[in-house]
């Protein structure tokens, strides 16, 4: 069993996500440990974050200010790892960061760093020789993203190949905008967890314990992550002590529906 399925199995999980180099990030990770996180995603900064809201492109332009590389990126992730063994860890972002050298020297950094699992916003499952077939030569699990225009036609071809967790963005947008409707998710993740072999978790525009609570009730997993940048993007250096805070509520919350 790997790091991955393993935060599944004692019911729903709570992931999040913060992006490298904004912040503190040791601090912030490691408060997210403590908070209660079950599944952790690293964002990678991109100068062009196509499906992120004000909130993550904002943390992405303060990130690639300071200078974050993607050799920070795996360094952070390492170090992480050395100081956390057993929590998953996953690398969020786009193509360009990804291939620009070549799938197979990516795919081998995350194997050295430890990291779990990658989801990559901008290629689609049509274009999975970009980077699928590396990772998985690695052990590094290919998270794919299902939306609300995922039909039945094309679900198989998200699944074909994806590891880990079916990654359901619940709003046809960008991150941290709006939410969908309850009614839309439930019925959006029975139809999920219908073909997918893997647990089905639900993000974009969750922001509060009660929203993720709801979620929880239906989905193996809830993904919290422009409420979490936001405080990282209000406290800066101090950003710790906020996002402890939050994911120990959001992570009660989720919890409770096991």
């Amino acid at each position: 069993m790997t790091r991955l399925s393993s935060a599944f199995v004692k019911g729903p999980a709570l992931v999040t996500f913060v992006t490298g180099g904004d912040g503190p990030t040791a601090d912030i990770l490691d408060a997210l440990v403590a908070g209660g996180a079950d599944v952790i995603e690293l964002g990678m900064p991109f100068t062009d974050p196509m499906a992120d809201g004000p909130a993550i492109q904002q943390a992405n332009l303060r990130s690639l200010g300071a200078g974050t590389t993607t050799a920070d990126i795996f360094a952070m992730a390492a170090a992480f790892r050395a100081r956390h063994p057993e929590v998953p860890l996953v690398l969020m972002g786009y193509a360009n960061p990804m291939i620009t050298r070549g799938p197979e020297w990516f795919a081998d950094q995350c194997r050295q760093a430890g990291v779990d699992g990658v989801i990559c916003v901008d290629i689609p499952p049509e274009e999975d020789p970009e980077l699928g077939p590396a990772l998985r030569a690695a052990g590094v699990s290919l998270i794919r993203l299902a939306t609300p225009t995922t039909d039945a036609a094309r679900l198989p071809a998200v699944l074909e190949g994806s590891s880990g967790f079916l990654y359901y963005v619940s709003v046809a947008g960008i991150t941290g905008m709006q939410q969908a409707a309850q009614t839309s998710i439930e019925e959006a993740v029975t139809r999920l967890k219908a073909s997918a072999t893997i647990p089905v978790a639900v993000g974009f525009g969750v922001r509060t314990p009660e929203q993720a609570a709801a979620i929880a009730k239906v989905a193996d997993g809830v993904v919290v992550g422009s409420a979490l940048v936001d405080l990282v993007g209000e406290h800066g250096a101090n950003a710790a002590g906020p996002v402890l805070e939050l994911t120990r509520a959001l992570a009660n919350a989720v919890h409770s529906a096991r």
